[in-house]
């Protein structure tokens, strides 16, 4: 009985595999597995693996150190201790993060998480919180896909899921073609946090799909300084490394 079960169950996996095929969730040809790219888009990715900025991760042509910041952080340090990002933002990660955003493919995150796991820091127990949406955009996409991102992370890595920690107490305008101050006015008094509590003394781990300019995450991660959060990661799908992306 139970080899007849599990013939059944391979031929009924066949027959889902040749009706609905792995595709690549770049550009959509047939893959051998769900949620793995094709040799062509995956040579198109740029993985961000160093060397880079201790702090946020912008990528430099030479090692200048393990401890090096870049011109920007030295001028003016983010709120956040660390931020790192598994590629640098593209036309495959691009069109990935807007097929989580609008196209209705929550399943995307779960691909996403498995490249930006490396990153996760594995020195205790952390507070893992998504950069949080307005509650009209949530209702109108019907998820937040940062959320989908760290609870695929915590689950993943036994990180605390705090998908409350941080509030979007007023909705904010589209960021895209925004240059940094425009995105900082835009975010500024946006967010709010809801349980302070649980931050004091706590490390937590920032998620977020792209960091474009950062304006974002560093509003999010002075409220959590501010709250008492020890340390403050952010983690991302995605950064921008040349200026002429911002716009994109």
């Amino acid at each position: 009985m139970a080899d007849a079960i599990l013939w059944g169950r391979r031929a009924i996996d066949a027959v889902v595999r040749f009706a609905l095929p792995s595709r690549c969730p770049g550009c959509g040809v047939v893959t051998e597995r769900d949620h793995e790219f094709c040799l062509r888009c995956w040579s198109a990715l740029d993985f961000l693996t160093g060397p880079l900025c201790r702090c946020c991760g912008m990528p430099f042509e030479i090692a200048p150190g393990a401890d090096a910041l870049c011109g920007a952080c030295h001028a003016d340090p983010p709120a956040y201790d660390r931020m790192r990002a598994a590629v640098a933002y593209g036309p495959i990660a691009r069109a990935l993060a807007l097929k989580l955003k609008y196209g209705r493919r929550p399943g995307i995150a779960h691909m996403m998480a498995r490249h930006m796991r490396r990153y996760l820091p594995d020195d205790g127990e952390w507070l893992m919180a998504p950069v949080p949406l307005h509650r009209w955009r949530i209702w109108r996409r019907g998820y937040n896909q940062s959320a989908l991102m760290a609870r695929a992370l915590a689950t993943e890595a036994g990180h605390v899921l705090a998908l409350d920690l941080i509030e979007r107490i007023r909705p904010t305008p589209v960021l895209r073609g925004l240059g940094p101050a425009g995105r900082e006015k835009a975010v500024r008094g946006a967010f709010a946090i809801r349980n302070g509590a649980q931050i004091k003394g706590r490390s937590v781990i920032l998620v977020d799909d792209v960091y474009t300019t950062g304006a974002t995450v560093r509003a999010c991660a002075k409220l959590l300084k501010r709250a008492g959060a020890a340390q403050v990661t952010v983690l991302c799908w995605a950064r921008v490394v040349r200026d002429d992306d911002v716009a994109r």
